[in-house]
């Protein structure tokens, strides 16, 4: 029996299973609808596909660095709760698709899903069986990837996942570069920049800032008789103040609060020996901007015992 593409989209939308295994039930039953049901049953992958509709927001932010292939990665993935967060199956799954992003190179996330990891034929496939094994649903929300002189850092077991990349002549020795990383990771893990220095903020954000203490100064009755020439070196001092708490390389530096995060990094070049420059990075919180899952355990006690 032959089938179209929309007997395909058909299974897809009574299982919630993906395209192309739905396609391949199909083949396997000759166009059979009951019988292609059935065969994704069978593979548990049906199963899997009811709980992909459960909130998944806990999980961990994995950061990693690979200094064979001088890649870095930064990774989400989700569960249901912490406590599965917490199980070795699943941190040897994050692990497993962070060598899959530093081996691969994908394009971006359905380009990711589609490339092999951990024995499977793709990541896709690799997580529905995590989820059978587990009994959780799980997702993989997001990652990046950079090529060069990487370090990372994990905080809170995997609340937070920070990767940061510098520039370096080659002079800088790998246990100077891994300090100062993680140093700078863990003040961006801590204060969540922006931006990465002020240079890098948007001609749209100044100005919009700019107006916003305009206002705010005008509208304070002490201001109400000060020149225009007074008032701008107040919103220049309120510029400096943004730049100070939301770019990186201004921030002061946490660990010594004498130094701003860019002279703490030239500091450490000095005393490498080389150039040191950071040049980007990625912060990552796990369910950040998800929203969360709400357990009623005492509605969950009376519905098993009633």
């Amino acid at each position: 029996m032959a089938f179209t593409a929309k007997d395909v989209q058909t299974l897809r939308e009574r299982t919630g299973v993906g395209m192309m295994e739905c396609k391949k039930a199909l083949s396997e039953t000759d166009g059979d609808m009951e019988k292609a049901i059935d065969v994704l049953r069978e593979k548990g992958l049906a199963k899997a596909a009811k709980k992909a509709g459960r909130i998944a927001a806990e999980g961990v932010a994995y950061a990693t660095t690979f200094e064979d292939k001088k890649v870095g990665v930064v990774v989400e993935v989700n569960s249901e709760t912490d406590f599965v967060a917490k199980n070795p199956q699943f941190q040897e799954f994050v692990a497993a698709i962070a060598d899959t992003i530093a081996e691969t190179n994908p394009a971006d996330m359905d380009d990711l899903m589609t490339k092999p990891c951990a024995g499977a034929e793709s990541v896709t496939a690799a997580l529905q069986e995590k989820i059978l094994v587990i009994g959780e649903n799980m997702t993989v929300r997001r990652f990046v990837r950079y090529e060069g002189d990487c370090v990372a850092y994990v905080h809170g077991g995997g609340r937070i996942g920070v990767l940061v990349r510098f520039e370096t002549d080659g002079a800088v020795a790998n246990d100077a570069l891994t300090a100062c990383g993680k140093d700078v990771a863990m003040q961006i893990a801590a204060l969540n920049p922006l931006y990465l220095s002020k240079e890098a903020v948007p001609a749209a954000d100044v100005e919009k800032e700019r107006e916003v203490q305009i206002a705010l100064i005008k509208a304070d009755p002490k201001n109400a008789n000060k020149p225009e020439q007074i008032v701008e070196k107040m919103v220049e001092g309120k510029l400096r103040k943004f730049f100070e708490e939301n770019c990186l390389l201004q921030q002061a530096f946490v660990k010594d609060g004498d130094l701003s995060v860019g002279q703490y990094i030239e500091n450490c070049a000095k005393a490498a020996g080389g150039s040191l420059k950071l040049v980007e990075y990625t912060r990552f919180e796990k369910g950040e901007g998800l929203q969360k899952r709400e357990d009623d355990f005492a509605a969950e006690v009376a519905s098993m015992m009633g």
